[in-house]
């Protein structure tokens, strides 16, 4: 037999070995076809899920047959699997002679690794090798191993699993090979030690020596048991004791050895993060503790909590496997690294924003956090319903109007928010009324703590006036005084727990004056001013302290996530982290729509300090009413001042002088470049197309600020003016400023008007101006939903026609109505004339041109009354 096999070898046929089903053997099996006659008998065996024909020879005698492969596969005569095993067989034989068997170097072992990576299609090439080299060993010295080789193709994991182990403790089936005895490692976690078990007829020594060897080669800790004449046990150290927890097992179970942990093992520990907060009541007065809160972690057992002295005994235990409440629990490494990190004391908010969103950061990474006490009573008051939920209290008492459902639901908010300490930014859409929510909310904190102390309103110039007259409206016992202008102070500014209003950038300039008085709160109208953290007002902002603060705003986040940081940063300090934090964990992340679970996040976080309502909501759109018509009132620049004082000085002494049809003359002159005036400076002086126009006018400021917010919000808006030059004057300004506009005069075209309707109503520009005459009739734009009347008519029909081109049939949404007013000047008185006297001003003023002449006939005393300028209180 073996001098056919070694014919065979020489070229003749291309066998390759093959597993046999019993030891003491290498089977050659042939890949495919008749296999040629060898001169011994052939059996049919599964390999590899295939059957095939094979024939067997012992070990020793392999050993010949494959080292003469080595130089056959160089000329092409054998093939690349005998020629494989043909070089382990050398490599056997050469650690044999040198006395290594069983025992190799590093240099063997690099010898090895790299002779296994050439083995062809093998799924465990290296623990198979390294049987081989045993069984050669065993062969060749005492005569009683065995080798199991593989098939060479088409072979899984899973056959190798299943077969390699049941062929190694197999039955000799003939050839005097002893069976293997049961070979099995009992781990002690008590004393950290692994006990030899052996079971099988005779319990022979060189049979657990060779499982020991196989287990060794899978298991590089099993080594210091192959040498030990009688193996009971192996000391462990905690990590070969976890790697018995892990694939060290599995690949022993492979090799023939058994891994037995006892038997009330758990792996039932979870860990989650927790927070110690200190004792008192929730709200303002655990926000305002100087107490830090520490960091803990909460492990469970199960449904069971671990008390703190179990926690420090996990922490402290360096083993895998610790005793808790009479059974062995697995302790996972990476759960005890967690544990071992410790984190900064949070301060009150931070705790506050764990609680919010379910987790903190433990260096640097999101860790579940649970909350109870003072601190989930706070979280539990802060995320309730009261914003979106039915209103609870009613109106405050001394509050002069009526508010609806919805804007009851936000002062409900904004005073709990403020009562807990907290500041909030309520973000409503511009005309449902943050105005008078935030005038009933200082009403309503006057009458709960008398006090309370005064508000202090921050707000850009051009709504100066408007606040003023809102308060005197809908809060007319309450004290208001502007903080604005030469002359300015605040003595007495505290008295009576009034309003104080200044603007930005009265505001930067004298922060510091402003952080010396106390304010019960503190209000950001417009608050997007502020909405670059960097910026010098911004800054100053934050230097105020108050009670609670408050901002107001439609358009919270409009270009990127940093300016709803800056918001939030000012109101509730703390809240969202540093910016650098806030840019690294959620900016980046949501902006980039690339972490949903960041912007929900996020979302959980923000939503209770923020409430946003917009028109078009279920709950908001039905309380709206169709058309709303608000004056605002501005204020002049100096320049304005200036220009207006030197007109009337001027033309009332040639008035004076003056009689008949020259009067009337000079009294058109004086009304109408007094309108000019209030319109911008480069009107009245007819300046060239590159005059500078910002900063010159308060009209053309409220403009600025009223639009943006339009666009922001995706609305259209109609601007009218009754002059054609100053509709080319907000024409070259607002493009200066990237606002898409449209311009329509009595000097366009049929064709160009009808085109310019029809680009306005599919979706062109947001801004249409168009001049009172030419527009105030015969046109249909419903897109828009706000209209603009610049400068007054005068004449409360003629704006009446206008403001229909966009409230008519077919308009679907409310619409606002927004008359510039001058505050303090002609304007202004003959704004009120038309609000409390309309049907007489109609009679009286007429209609068009014949309004300014009909007050021609007024004496020289009352018309200096009318056109007299009348600055606003300090």
């Amino acid at each position: 037999m073996v001098g056919a096999v070694r014919q065979l070898a020489a070229g003749e046929a291309g066998f390759e070995p093959a597993e046999p089903p019993r030891e003491g053997t290498v089977v050659f099996w042939t890949p495919g076809g008749d296999p040629p006659d060898v001169g011994v008998p052939y059996e049919e065996l599964t390999a590899g899920g295939e059957t095939v024909r094979a024939v067997r020879i012992p070990v020793g005698d392999a050993v010949q047959v494959l080292t003469r492969c080595r130089g056959l596969a160089a000329e092409g005569r054998a093939s690349a699997s005998t020629a494989f095993w043909g070089a382990a067989a050398t490599l056997a034989l050469g650690l044999l002679a040198r006395g290594r068997a069983g025992r190799l170097d590093a240099a063997d072992e690099e010898r090895l690794t790299a002779l296994a990576a050439t083995m062809p299609a093998q799924a465990s090439p290296e623990p198979l090798l390294r049987s081989f080299l045993d069984a050669v060993a065993d062969a060749l010295t005492k005569g009683k191993s065995t080798f199991t080789a593989p098939p060479a193709a088409r072979r899984t994991p899973a056959a190798e699993a299943t077969a390699t182990p049941a062929a190694r403790r197999g039955h000799g089936h003939g050839h005097g090979r002893e069976p293997e005895p049961a070979v099995s490692l009992r781990v002690d976690p008590e004393r950290l030690r692994a006990v030899v078990q052996v079971a099988g007829p005779g319990v022979p020594g060189a049979g657990v020596a060779r499982v020991l060897r196989r287990a060794a080669h899978v298991w590089a800790p099993a080594a210091r048991l192959v040498d030990v004449e009688d193996p009971a046990e192996l000391a462990l150290s905690p990590e070969e004791a976890a790697q018995l927890l892990g694939p060290a097992a599995a690949r022993l179970a492979a090799a023939g050895v058994a891994v037995y942990w006892p038997k009330d093992l758990v792996r039932g520990l979870t860990a989650r993060g927790g927070v110690l907060q200190p004792q008192p009541t929730a709200g303002a007065g655990f926000l305002d503790s100087a107490a830090l809160l520490d960091f803990r972690w909460q492990v469970a057992l199960g449904d069971d909590d671990l008390t703190p002295a179990e926690l420090e005994e996990l922490v402290a235990a360096q083993r895998p496997v610790v005793r808790l409440r009479d059974r062995w629990v697995v302790v996972d490494a990476e759960l005890v690294r967690r544990l071992r990190r410790r984190r900064p004391p949070l301060t009150p908010v931070d705790a506050l924003a764990a609680a919010l969103t379910g987790t903190v950061e433990v260096d640097g990474e999101p860790v579940p956090v649970t909350a109870g006490g003072a601190l989930e009573e706070l979280r539990a008051r802060i995320a309730g319903p009261a914003a979106g939920g039915t209103a609870g209290r009613g109106a405050p008492k001394a509050l002069a109007g009526t508010l609806r459902d919805y804007q009851l639901r936000g002062l409900d908010w904004l005073h709990k928010m403020t009562s807990l300490g907290l500041g909030g930014c309520l973000a409503d859409d511009m005309g449902l009324g943050k105005t008078v929510t935030l005038i009933a909310l200082h009403l309503r904190r006057q009458e709960e703590q008398a006090t309370a102390g005064p508000t202090l309103v921050v707000c850009p110039a051009s709504l100066l006036g408007n606040w003023e007259r809102e308060v005197h409206r809908f809060a007319p016992a309450a004290a208001v005084r502007r903080f604005h202008g030469p002359g300015r102070d605040l003595a007495g500014a505290a008295d009576g727990g009034g309003f104080v209003l200044t603007t930005y950038g009265t505001m930067r300039r004298d922060a510091e004056k402003l952080a010396a008085h106390p304010w019960g709160l503190l209000v950001a109208d417009e608050a997007q001013h502020v909405k670059n953290p960097h910026s010098r007002t911004a800054q100053a902002l934050r230097t105020i302290p108050s009670g609670g603060r408050v901002a107001l705003t439609g358009t919270p986040v409009e270009n990127n996530l940093t300016e709803l940081w800056a918001l939030l940063d000012w109101t509730t300090p703390g809240l969202l982290g540093t910016l650098p934090s806030f840019r690294a964990r959620y900016a980046r992340a949501v902006e980039d729509g690339r972490d949903a679970r960041a912007a929900a996040h996020l979302a959980a976080l923000v939503r209770p300090f923020m409430l946003r309502r917009r028109k078009s909501d279920p709950g908001i759109a039905p309380e709206l009413p169709r058309k709303t018509e608000t004056d605002r009132p501005v204020p002049l620049t100096r320049e304005q001042v200036s220009l207006y004082e030197a007109l009337v000085r001027e033309l009332l002494a040639e008035i004076g002088g003056s009689s008949g049809m020259a009067r009337r003359g000079l009294v058109m002159r004086l009304l109408t470049g007094l309108k000019q005036v209030c319109n911008h400076p480069a009107q009245f002086l007819k300046e060239p197309p590159g005059a500078r126009l910002p900063g010159r006018s308060g009209k053309l400021a409220l403009l600025d600020d009223l639009l943006d917010t339009v666009v922001a919000e995706g609305e259209s808006a109609l601007v009218f003016t009754q002059y054609v030059a100053m509709g080319r004057l907000l024409e070259r300004h607002l493009g200066a400023r990237g606002v898409r506009t449209a311009f329509l005069h009595g000097g366009t075209p049929v064709a160009r008007r009808e085109q310019l309707v029809d680009d306005f109503q599919a979706g062109g520009p947001r801004v249409f101006l168009l001049s009172l005459k030419a527009a105030g009739t015969g046109l249909n734009l419903t897109r828009a939903g706000h209209v603009i009347h610049y400068d007054r008519w005068w004449n409360p029909a003629v704006e009446d026609q206008a403001t229909d081109r966009a409230y008519r049939i077919g308009q679907t949404r409310p619409v606002q109505v927004h008359r510039f007013v001058a505050e303090g000047t002609v304007e202004d008185r003959v704004a009120g004339m038309l609000r409390s006297k309309r049907e007489l001003a109609d009679a009286v003023l007429g209609s068009g041109d014949a309004a300014l002449s009909d007050l021609c006939d007024l004496s020289d005393g009352e018309l200096a009354e009318l056109v007299a300028l009348r600055r606003p209180r300090r």
